[in-house]
């Protein structure tokens, strides 16, 4: 399995060693359930993200209907000012 060296500051360092201690693990287990967490957390932001964007693509004109004034003013041509 591929690794990774990560640097931590001494102060870090000693609060990672307290934190697994008091959860009966390892270092490297906490490190990599940290990690692990965020990464599912960043997916979930971006797949919420792209569900958003395509509800809001989808119902773009009763959006434009229910909040006229966020709406883009547009010159002659259709473009946007």
């Amino acid at each position: 399995m591929p690794a990774l060296n990560v640097e931590f500051s001494d102060r870090e360092l000693e609060d990672l060693r307290q934190i697994a201690k008091e959860r009966g693990t390892s270092m490297k287990a906490l490190v990599r359930e940290a990690a692990a967490a965020d990464i599912a957390r960043h997916r979930a932001l971006q797949e919420g993200a792209e569900a958003f964007r395509r509800f809001f693509a989808s119902h773009a004109d009763e959006f434009a209907a229910a909040f006229p004034d966020d709406e883009p003013a547009v010159k002659d041509e259709g473009r946007v000012v």
